[in-house]
């Protein structure tokens, strides 16, 4: 299956199941009551997940599932190392130390047996 298609699939699933849950729960705002900087950075909050979900369906079509999907985890690496330098968040050494073990992981799980 084409990557594009498969993600494009993906979206109407998640948009038929979040309009379901929003409707159900009587969520539904006026988007006039959203500020115009948080609906910039949802904007690219979804660009961003629409990219790594290209990427990451075009690395299965490439690789095995086992080597592919540990690095699409390294995600969780980079949103809290830019928590801490864009959004001055703080990590404890424990935090740290979970950071680093997933990126670990993630880079012996992708190599190549």
């Amino acid at each position: 299956m084409d990557p594009d298609f498969a993600t494009l699939i993906r979206v109407g699933v998640i948009l038929i199941f979040i309009l379901v849950l929003v409707s159900v729960r009587g969520a539904f705002e006026p988007l006039t009551r959203v500020a115009p900087q948080t609906l910039g950075f949802l904007a690219l909050s979804a660009l961003a997940t629409g990219a790594s979900w290209l990427c990451y369906f075009r690395a299965l079509k490439l690789g095995p599932a086992a080597q592919v999907a540990p690095i699409d985890k390294l995600s969780v690496v980079f949103v809290a190392v830019l928590g801490v330098l864009v959004l001055g968040e703080s990590l404890s050494l424990k935090n740290w130390l979970g950071v680093g073990l997933i990126a670990g992981g993630a880079a012996l799980a992708s190599i190549k047996a």
